[in-house]
């Protein structure tokens, strides 16, 4: 039997080619962020059992710019998405198959062109990456 799914969290609706092997994905929905989160599994690891590092940073990379996202809607301000400028992961620690992974935005900043993120991963609640990530503000251009 699978281990339950934490309350408030449900299937995330949004998918990519990217992340469709390591589905299923949840999504918690808070006031000012996307908190996205898995069942660390097979698919998400290394050779090791450990989650393997280019999983946790695309993981934490959408967790921030969904959250800034929410952020800049909020605003009004017309956007046509964000694309990654910079990521940079620190690990901290690691986890191991079957613990709940979080990916938590904690810090968002709106600049006009520029925004800026930090999340936290938490493997059952415990930090196990520090990510930043600068992303640059794409606005629709007007039709000619």
């Amino acid at each position: 039997m699978d281990d339950p799914v934490p309350e408030g969290f449900s299937a995330h609706g949004r998918r990519s080619p990217i992340t469709e092997p390591w589905e299923p994905l949840y999504a918690r929905v808070a006031e000012d962020r996307l908190v996205l989160a898995t069942r660390l599994r097979e698919p998400h690891c290394n050779s090791r059992h450990m989650p393997h590092g280019g999983f946790l940073a695309t993981m934490a990379d959408n967790a921030m710019g969904l959250s800034l996202g929410m952020n800049l809607a909020r605003t009004g301000a017309p956007v046509d998405g964000l694309v990654t400028v910079s990521l940079t992961l620190d690990y901290l620690g690691s986890a191991r198959p079957g613990q709940w992974l979080e990916f938590d935005t904690d810090f968002v900043k709106l600049g006009r062109s520029i925004c800026f993120a930090e999340a936290t991963v938490r493997a059952d609640g415990v930090p196990v990456a520090r990510a930043r990530a600068t992303f640059k503000r794409r606005t629709a251009k007007a039709a000619a």
